[in-house]
């Protein structure tokens, strides 16, 4: 049996948005705060070709922007220049900057899915115990509860997160997603190892792709803006919107290549 490439078992998540509820004496600020996000989305890319020559390109594309005399003096890139060196970010980038990587994107031969948390008051309170680092680990046990068949050890390079990244949370999401695993296929062994490589995304360039993925799909969400999620459709497998219940029948809240997003999935504030 030909063994598997490298690139087979690792995936690479970030995330877009923010797992804010609360301000200052616990007000609830969802939906009436500049700045704070409707949802909050973990994603997950799986490459299909080499990736220390995407990782190599990236850095390339990278230090293409710091030498080039156009963006020179750009706040955003300067600051990132002093602190850690520049470095791709959907979020901070300016238009010029987002158009190159996501045409290189574009040409990449890889997969995303993710996952979408809209933010509920009811959810958060009494599922996720108005616990932030709990609301991670339940979006990201939903990432992983199909992976447990894949065999070998997976390794999941992912951005770190403050508390939501640290090692127990991240055991928490496993146990989840294997209980789930075991309630859809209870016939099924796990063959899966999955480890966590967790990692500051200023230094896994990788990490930058799905950084750009889940900003794309979050501008669906929070703005009704598909312009960048039709350029990379074709790359975007799955995207789960986890707790619209209205569309829990058949499966509805599951997008893919037939069942696309639309600016109609734009999220009211609570």
């Amino acid at each position: 049996m030909t063994p598997r490439p490298k690139e087979f078992y690792h995936r690479f998540l970030d995330e877009a948005g923010d797992t804010t509820f609360w301000g200052k004496g616990k007000i609830p600020i969802v939906g009436n705060t500049q700045g704070v996000s409707l949802s909050f989305i973990l994603g997950m890319v799986k490459f299909k070709q080499p990736m220390n020559h995407i990782r190599n390109k990236v850095i390339e594309l990278q230090n293409e922007i710091v030498n080039d005399e156009y963006y020179k003096g750009v706040p955003s890139i300067e600051k990132k220049k002093r602190k850690s060196g520049y470095f791709f970010h959907a979020t901070d980038d300016l238009p010029e900057v987002r158009e190159k990587f996501f045409r290189y994107i574009k040409t990449l031969d890889l997969s995303f899915e993710a996952v979408v948390g809209r933010k509920i008051y009811n959810i958060f309170i009494n599922k996720h115990n108005s616990n932030e680092a709990e609301f991670y680990a339940d979006l990201l046990s939903h990432l992983l509860k199909n992976k447990f068949e894949i065999g070998g050890k997976l390794i999941l390079n992912i951005a770190e997160r403050g508390k939501s990244t640290k090692n127990h949370n991240l055991e928490i999401a496993i146990n989840t997603a294997q209980k789930r695993f075991n309630s859809i296929k209870p016939d099924k062994e796990i063959s899966t190892q999955i480890v966590f490589n967790v990692q500051n995304p200023t230094k896994e360039p990788l990490l930058c792709i799905s950084d750009y993925i889940c900003w794309a799909v979050q501008r669906v969400f929070e703005r009704g803006e598909t312009r960048y999620y039709n350029f990379i459709e074709e790359k975007i497998s799955l995207v789960i919107d986890l707790y619209d219940s209205y569309k829990y029948d058949n499966n509805q809240n599951y997008y893919n290549h037939r069942n696309k997003l639309t600016a109609e999935n734009k999220l009211s504030p609570p």
